[in-house]
């Protein structure tokens, strides 16, 4: 793909991955991802990140389409995760910048990925600046959002910030701005990524945030490393991670759960048949039918999760356990929880799945509810009521 000026003679340089099926164990609602470098042409010409390793001779024609590599003086590494580094010694080796800037975490996770000989690695923290020309960036560290060296990079007289994995989603598109899309679609790609991606770090969100805002730094456009680029709509990109670093809920239910025989999911249905009745907007998600990054997407605004399971060995089925090991992982906060499901002769599970949410510090106000073998009117009305029972909860919190 050509090069594409973002800003005056700001170029993204990028490398997009239109057959990314997988990231960071979550799949992507959409087909694909990028990989966004950004070259600034200025009196000191500096590249902002790099890309995965597969992807370097595309990086490396990208620039060369502009200045040939010797030319670049400087490297930012805003993040190390190969993703964004893997090219990183290609570059390095191709270019000899004169300095190579990074936090003070991304200089132990440089050498600890590539034991580098004699790299000019340069250590920056908040509000140190670099001067390019006409140009400065200022740096501010954005630690765990999403690894400890993660940081920013400010370009005040562009008013452009260079945000690394913060604000990106995952669309390939060869369109790189927010305007050339469905804003409702972005939306819905960024909280998509939150939920898997930025959710455990929820309170340093809100604190980078701001730490921004005290700063008064003035953004007109936010570059990711992943996704496309915010020139018009900063301020909703903005607003969604303020929400979504408080956890926001809406009087919402996920009820989650995987089935042998369709017992389980009687009992889920008629679960959801109570929450329905209290008003309460309800997902019924079977683990055979949507990845848990799916789910975790939709638990991102959920009031409660509730899970469902048939005993199996003693146990709950294996891709309960994936689901519940995957979202204890990602802690979301402030939830209502209940567990349900059939069973035969022991009928574990239930207890089990209410031992992990437990951990995961829900808030559980109803006992396991088990049914054994197939539900009938009786046993479908225990799960109505238990329903009924949660929306009243739900609604309690709003």
């Amino acid at each position: 793909m050509a090069v594409v000026e973002i800003k005056e003679n700001v170029f993204w340089v990028g490398a997009i991955d239109w057959n990314k099926r997988d990231f960071h164990g979550y799949s992507q609602t959409k087909e694909g991802t990028t990989y966004n470098a950004y070259l600034v042409i200025d009196e000191k010409i500096t590249l902002f990140d790099c890309v995965d390793e597969k992807f370097k001779w595309d990086l490396y024609h990208q620039i060369a389409s502009l200045v040939p590599l010797e030319k670049i003086d400087y490297i930012v590494v805003n993040h190390v995760e190969m993703d964004h580094s893997g090219a990183l010694p290609f570059i390095v080796d191709k270019a000899k910048p004169e300095k190579i800037f990074c936090s003070p975490m991304g200089k132990e996770f440089i050498q600890a990925h590539f034991h580098p000989r004699n790299w000019p690695l340069e250590v920056v923290k908040t509000g140190d600046e670099l001067i390019l020309g006409k140009n400065k960036v200022q740096f501010l560290e954005a630690r765990m959002l999403h690894w400890p060296d993660s940081m920013f990079s400010y370009l005040p007289e562009l008013k452009l910030l260079i945000s690394n994995d913060a604000f990106g989603q995952n669309i390939a598109s060869n369109l790189l701005f927010d305007d050339q899309h469905p804003l409702e679609d972005i939306l819905q790609e960024a909280k998509h990524y939150y939920a898997n991606i930025i959710l455990p770090f929820s309170p340093l969100v809100k604190k980078t945030l701001n730490k921004v805002e005290e700063l008064g730094l003035e953004i007109e456009m936010i570059a990711p490393d992943h996704g496309l680029i915010w020139r018009s709509h900063v301020k909703d990109i903005l607003g969604l991670y303020g929400e979504m670093s408080e956890q926001k809920l809406k009087p919402k239910a996920v009820i989650v759960y995987d089935t042998m025989w369709s017992s389980t999911e009687k009992m889920a249905k008629a679960i959801g048949e109570g929450l329905n009745l209290e008003g309460i907007e309800i997902k019924l998600m079977h683990l055979k039918k949507f990845h848990h990054s799916d789910v975790m997407g939709e638990v991102m605004d959920a009031a409660a999760v509730i899970c469902g399971s048939p005993t199996h060995n003693n146990n709950m089925l294996p891709l309960m356990a994936d689901f519940l090991t995957y979202m204890k992982g990602l802690r979301p906060s402030n939830r209502l929880g209940a567990t349900f499901g059939s069973y035969g002769w022991s009928g574990e599970a239930p207890k089990l799945m209410q031992k992990v949410l437990e951990e995961a510090n829900f808030e559980l106000p109803f006992e396991p509810l088990r049914i054994r073998f197939v539900p009938e009117h009786d046993s479908l009305a225990k799960c109505k009521e238990l329903g009924l029972n949660l929306g009243k909860k739900i609604k309690e919190k709003f």
